[in-house]
């Protein structure tokens, strides 16, 4: 990618993370990032928008996996 060009898509995401801080969307760089690149290959925004809001609501699992037993090397 050229220089200019580099600069342009760096002022782009930057303007969109300021719009997403702005509209509370809670979304970090990385991720709006990588959504804009979706949008960008042709994945359907509204699409995009629905598996991100069902993946909030979803809560991470909380230690349902085991305590890890002691380990016995000596």
């Amino acid at each position: 990618m050229d220089p200019e060009a580099a600069r342009t898509a760096r002022e782009s995401l930057d303007l969109a993370f300021h719009m997403s801080n702005v509209l509370d969307t809670g979304l970090d760089r990385h991720t709006l990032s990588v959504l804009i690149a979706l949008c960008d290959l042709g994945v359907n925004p509204e699409a995009l928008a629905a598996v991100v809001k069902e993946l909030r609501r979803e809560k991470p699992p909380s230690s349902s996996l085991p305590p890890a037993a002691p380990s016995s090397v000596s």
